[in-house]
C-alpha cells in the first residue's frame, strides 16, 4: 500500500513536458521495508525516463497528527465501484462520493490491521480549485477529482491515509496526499 504524486516543476510545451530545473515527486508508504526496498532500487538505477534521473533522496518522517486534518492533492483523487460488470467513476459532486472514500480506507485500515472504527474522509468543500478531469491510463479515461479532503480519526488512522493516499488506484499515481 502505497501512493505517488505527479512530477512538479514542469513547464508545458509544444513538444510536451520541459523540466529546465528538475523535477520532484513524492513517493510514501505503509511499510517501511518497501521504502527500504525503493530507495535501493533507486540507488542502484537512479533512471527514470526521458532524461529524468534521480539525484536526490529525501527520507520524510510521519508527521504528528492530531484527529483532523485537510490534505491536499499531490495527484488526483480516483474513486471506481464495478456494479454489475460495469465500472462507475465518482467525483466530489457525486453524493456517495465522501462514503466510498471512508469505505476505501477502512478497507484498507484492515488489511494493515488497524483499528478502522470512527474513520472519516469527506472532500473538503472550502477548497476554492476543485476540478473534476479525465485522467488517462492505459487508454481509458478516469473521471478524477483534484480537491483537498477532510480526514478525522485517530492520529495512526491519518499518518496511515497520508501514507497510503485515499480512493482507489493510489499504487498508479491517484490520491497521494501533501
Amino acid at each position: 500500500m502505497y501512493s505517488f504524486s505527479w512530477l512538479y516543476g514542469g513547464e508545458t510545451t509544444k513538444k510536451g513536458l520541459f523540466f529546465p530545473n528538475g523535477a520532484s515527486l513524492f513517493i510514501s508508504g505503509y511499510q517501511k521495508e518497501f521504502i527500504k526496498e525503493l530507495v535501493f532500487g533507486i540507488q542502484k538505477s537512479p533512471e527514470i525516463a526521458f532524461g529524468l534521473k534521480v539525484n536526490e533522496i529525501i527520507i520524510q518522517e510521519d508527521p504528528l497528527f492530531g484527529y483532523e486534518q485537510i490534505f491536499h492533492p499531490a495527484s488526483p483523487v480516483f474513486i471506481k465501484r464495478r456494479i454489475d460488470e460495469n465500472d462507475y467513476h465518482y467525483t466530489y459532486k457525486d453524493e456517495r462520493a465522501n462514503e466510498l472514500l471512508t469505505e476505501t480506507l477502512q478497507n484498507k485500515l484492515r488489511k494493515a490491521g488497524i483499528p478502522d472504527k470512527d474513520v472519516n474522509v469527506e472532500f473538503n468543500t472550502d477548497y476554492r480549485n476543485r476540478k473534476v478531469k479525465i485522467i488517462y491510463y492505459n487508454k481509458i479515461g478516469n473521471k478524477v477529482s483534484l480537491s483537498a479532503v477532510k480526514i478525522t480519526g485517530t492520529p495512526e488512522q491519518l499518518a496511515f491515509a497520508w501514507n497510503v493516499g485515499v480512493g482507489n488506484s493510489t499504487g498508479i499515481g491517484f490520491g497521494a496526499l501533501k
